[in-house]
């Protein structure tokens, strides 16, 4: 009984995974390509090319390796096998495409930290072209380091094709090293500089305030309120996301690769997917937060939605002709011959009498 128990917990609990994993993978797809769209067709954007390149890693991501995931792997179908060369191709993919989305993250902060902290220098700021090609260049280099492993198992054995369970060998260590570490700590001296320089901002008093006098009734009447907001606070929000984010999903994966095979074999299939959601968060992180993509993507949204017709009012009972022939009439009060009321009897008595005696 109690084993019937356990089976039937394990099943639930593979059951909700592959839900959640399946809602990750089908967020990433959409935010990202949504993201893609409104960055493409949005002139003007600052760090245009650097959000386009994280939109399209996502996008390879969700094309390649999670489905891998999800057929493969746990927690996942898992009926799927893989030969030894389709299994060295999916380390190549885990290896190369997940440092080629750290260092894009890493790549993109600092291109806005040169933004907010350096905006009068642009020739202190690399191509962005130069920048990525660098981290391309990076990813190919880590992702070979999974072909230095030791080969997958024959085909009666189950083939472990992922780069916790044996894909990177001795390289394991290095190779979390370059492609966590130090996309972390680049971010961190990113954002921090970025929170910085805002406090000071926030610190520094308005230009053309005048010195408070030091009389006992100034001191009453500008006592601060009884719960002071920190200097800064809002712009602490985005650094704080973005730094949070990067250490959610993708420190677990990076202690993994620093443990020992059997134990990171065993955590596999939480630890990637927590490291997958980074996928699907990126779009709304690092776009539906800033101001210009909220307003590009509503602007592309109210253009694509279908306009309601317009109801056909005649002419005369339109409210702007009614208001424009109200204003005529105030501006012109004069009658015409047709529109002079009837005078009475005694007022044309009246009128003839004065005249005579002129």
């Amino acid at each position: 009984m109690a084993n019937n128990t356990g089976i039937r917990a394990t099943e639930l609990a593979g059951s909700v995974g592959l839900i959640l994993a399946v809602l990750v993978e089908v967020g990433a797809v959409l935010g990202n390509g949504t993201l893609l769209v409104v960055v493409l067709r949005t002139p003007g954007l600052q760090d245009a090319f650097y959000l386009a390149h994280l939109c399209v890693v996502d996008l390879l991501a969700a094309a390649s390796i999670m489905p891998l995931s999800l057929l493969a792997g746990p927690p996942g179908l898992g009926s799927v096998p893989l030969d030894p060369s389709s299994c060295r191709a999916a380390r190549f993919l885990s290896a190369a495409l997940l440092p080629a989305c750290t260092l894009g993250v890493a790549a993109l902060g600092l291109a806005r930290y040169r933004l907010i902290v350096h905006p009068l220098r642009p020739g202190a700021r690399p191509a962005p072209a130069l920048v990525l090609t660098a981290v391309w260049a990076a990813a190919a280099l880590l992702g070979a380091l999974s072909l230095l492993g030791p080969p997958p198992a024959p085909p009666p054995a189950p083939a472990r094709c992922s780069v916790l369970a044996g894909g990177l060998g001795p390289f394991r260590p290095l190779w979390a090293l370059l492609a966590f570490a130090l996309p972390a700590l680049l971010l961190l001296a990113a954002y921090g500089s970025i929170f910085l320089v805002a406090r000071r901002a926030a610190l520094r008093p308005p230009r053309g305030t005048r010195l408070r006098s030091d009389s006992l009734d100034s001191r009453l009447s500008f006592l601060p309120s009884l719960r002071p907001r920190l200097p800064g606070g809002k712009a602490a929000l985005a650094p704080a996301l973005a730094v949070g984010q990067f250490a959610a999903c993708w420190l677990p994966y990076g202690c993994a690769c620093l443990a020992p095979a059997a134990r990171a074999a065993a955590a596999e299939a939480a630890v990637t997917w927590v490291a997958y959601s980074a996928f699907a968060a990126h779009p709304f992180l690092y776009g539906l937060l800033q101001r210009p993509v909220r307003l590009a993507l509503g602007r592309l949204t109210r253009q694509a939605l279908p306009r309601p017709p317009k109801v056909c009012m005649p002419q005369a009972w339109h409210p702007r002709t009614l208001l424009q022939r109200l204003q005529g009439l105030r501006k012109n009060p004069a009658l015409g011959p047709s529109e002079v009321p009837e005078q009475t009897p005694e007022l044309a008595g009246q009128s003839s009498s004065v005249s005579e005696a002129t």
